[in-house]
């Protein structure tokens, strides 16, 4: 099974900014629900609690250190390990790490593949993306402008290592 990473970073490397998005990007959450749509999605409690419920048409792994949290909709684990295997065990082909920042971080070792919108400002913020590590190409990049759904210009890019 192959283990993704999908994030919107800004070249500052913010993810988030008092427990959310810190833009809005229309075009970069049409984008998440595409690639996303029919896997598995890992996300950590605080994710999982900005957002509100479980995406719909994935499953949702949600990862947390407390036993009695419960997410309706959701299978709970208590580490990034269960999650994987659960995802691996029911057939799942690629999964996706969602964040935030510590689960992109205990995952990053792991990763093969990274889906990038990069927002080309600098964004202030309070959540940053972890360091990627060595070995990473671009597959693909492309650009998008900003627009009236889309606050900053974006580029989509993917990128792989071995």
């Amino acid at each position: 099974m192959l283990i993704s990473a999908i994030v919107a970073v800004s070249e500052n490397n913010v993810i988030g900014r008092d427990g959310h998005l810190p833009w809005r990007l229309s075009a970069d959450l049409k984008r998440f629900k595409s690639i996303t749509t029919g896997h598995s999605i890992i996300l950590g409690r605080k994710n999982y609690d900005d957002i509100g419920r479980p995406l719909p048409n994935r499953t949702n792994y949600v990862l947390t250190r407390n036993a009695a949290f419960e997410a309706p909709g959701c299978i709970v684990c208590d580490s990034l390990e269960k999650a994987i295997d659960a995802a691996a065990a029911a057939g799942e082909t690629e999964c996706f790490i969602i964040g935030g920042a510590a689960i992109y971080e205990l995952a990053m070792p792991l990763v093969k593949k990274m889906y990038v919108t990069r927002v080309l400002a600098q964004v202030p913020g309070d959540v940053f993306y972890p360091d990627w590590g060595e070995g990473w190409r671009m597959e693909s990049e492309e650009q998008v402008p900003a627009d009236e759904k889309n606050e900053y210009p974006t580029a989509y890019q993917v990128w792989t290592r071995e």
